[in-house]
Parts: C-alpha cells; structure tokens; sequence
C-alpha cells in the first residue's frame, strides 16, 4: 500500500514537470505571432502612363467688328438683338438724317421723280454675335458713333496661360484636350502664341483653335491639357506602396524576401499620375512582394504577416 502511494505521487510529480516544461515554447510561439504586423501585398504591372499638367485657357473672340453710324440722324429701326446670330449683309440698323427729319416729305411734293427719303440702311459687315448693343430705336446719333459689336465667328479661341518655363512642351499645331466645365472635351490646336508674358505671372498666352459644333460663350474657362511625357511601357506601384522620409527626398518601398520578412528596399521614382508611381530602379520582376498597406513605420527587416494579396 506503500508503495502504491509513492508510485501515485511519483506520477503526478512527472505529469506537473512535463506540463511545466511545455509552457515556455507555446509562450513564444505566441510571442512570435503577435509580433508579425498584418500586411497585403501586391507586385509591379506593366502600364502606359502619361505626365501631364493642367492650365487654364479662357474663350474670347479675338476679333470684334464695330457696326457704327454713317449719318447724323435718327434710329428708325433696330433688327437685331444682343447675343443673336447674324450673317454677313444682314440688315442691322436704319437711320434718318436730321435733315430729313427736319423737311418731313416737302422735297418729294415738290419733285415727285426725286424719290427723297434721307433713310439710310447699315448691314452687318461679317458673321458673328451681337455681343453689344449700344443704342435703340428713337435714338439720336452722330455720324461714326458706335452702335453695337458684333463679334466674328471665325476669330473664336481659347488662349492659354502658359508658364514660360513650360514653353518647350508646347509647338504649333501641336494638338491639346480641353476640358470644359460640365466635363465635355474638346480637341484643339496651338495656332500661335502672344508676343508678350505678363509682368506678374510670367505667363505667356497661347493660342488654340477649337471646332465645334455647339456655340461657346466668351469667357469660358477650361482646362488645357498639357502632354510632358509618355510611357508607353513601364513598370510601376500603386501610391500606397511608396514611403519617403520627412524631406521627400529619399524614397523605399518593403519587398518580402520570403512569407514572412520584409526589407528596406530604396526606390528611384519616375512619372506619378492616376494613383500610381513610374519605378525607374530596381527592376523589380513579376514574381515580387511589395507591400502596399501595414506599411508605414515598419523597420528594416520587419516581421510580416500577409493576410491577403491584392
């Protein structure tokens, strides 16, 4: 009975001991796991990516025809309207002199083959908008006093503002996206350029000739698509894989040099647009890790756990 005892005793001892032991080792399993930080990766894609830049340009019509009066006289009639289409030899404006007006009929009672009315007739001297209209009917006016604007279809542009430092992107007849607000999109073309920069923005005007089937209104500010470069081919990152330092001026990304360790890994950069970054060096391949979120702040072979690629 004894011994039975002892023999209980010395089994419960064994069973304690071999409990005790394994408790250090599942410890640092979990230790290990909990200090793998949770990533997704993805790999490097060949796409075309284009750099380009974004500016203003403002609608105008470059020429404007002055209709003005041919006599002292009386506005008798008034055919057009402000913001009406007219063509050319159209009849805008009838004017009696002052001195018919001032006689009445008394020349043609006196000489009925004379046929004297003192009504003279202005026709529009091209196509285009009535953009301004000056006087109306009942008006006195002066001989070669304005009467209205109308501005020529043809001269109808855009002119960009071009940053005179961008100027060699930038060649005649070379073609350019316009964008206009509402998001329709219109293909022009550089057809000259001001002779002049502005003082202040150091910006020079460019010309660019549109055709379109809907009237634009003067003054219509649009984007002008700018074409810096194109990649037809390269290989690239999404924006989230990137880290910099403080000062943006070095640049890394953290490749898995296997399942569960990342490296620093330093980046040249090229062309940046549509959320995605131009990689100029290393050549990453196809068969590369990047990761691209859990990122941020991971030290230089870093513990990883990938939780699900993109």
């Amino acid at each position: 009975m004894k011994f039975k005892h002892i023999y209980l005793f010395a089994g419960l001892l064994t069973l304690l001991y071999s409990c005790k032991g394994n408790t250090p080792a599942d410890d640092a399993g979990d230790a290990e796991t909990a200090a793998q930080t949770p990533v997704t990766v993805t790999s490097v894609a060949d796409s075309a990516m284009v750099d380009y830049i974004d500016l203003s340009a403002t609608s105008v019509f470059q020429q404007k025809n002055i209709v003005k009066a041919n006599a002292n006289g009386y506005i008798q009639k008034v055919n057009i309207l402000p913001g009406h289409y007219v063509n050319k030899g159209e009849f805008l404006f009838s004017i009696k002199t002052k001195e018919a007006q001032s006689i009445g009929n008394s020349i043609n009672v006196l000489d009925t083959t004379f046929k004297f009315s003192g009504i003279n007739k202005i026709k529009a001297a091209g196509n285009g908008y009535v953009t301004q209209l000056n006087h109306q009917q009942g008006d006195y006016v002066q001989d070669g006093e304005q009467l209205a604007v109308i501005s020529d279809r043809s001269s109808f542009v855009f002119v960009m503002q071009l940053p005179y430092e961008l100027r060699s992107y930038v060649k005649n007849n070379q073609n350019v996206l316009l964008v206009l607000p509402g998001g329709e999109k219109l293909m022009a073309q550089v057809s000259s350029s001001m002779p002049a920069v502005d003082s202040l923005s150091q910006t020079q005007g460019i010309v660019l000739k549109v055709n379109s089937t809907n009237p634009i209104p003067e003054n219509l500010v649009a984007k002008a698509r700018i074409i810096k470069s194109i990649r037809p081919h390269t290989l690239s990152l999404p924006k989230s894989a990137i880290l910099s330092n403080e000062t943006q001026t070095e640049f890394w990304v953290m490749k898995l040099i296997n399942p569960t360790t990342a490296v620093k890994t330093a980046i040249t950069k090229g062309i940046e647009t549509g959320g995605r970054v131009e990689i100029l060096t290393p050549k990453f391949s196809a068969n590369d890790k990047i990761v691209v979120t859990g990122n941020y702040g991971l030290a230089d072979t870093a513990k990883v756990k990938i939780t699900s690629p993109l």
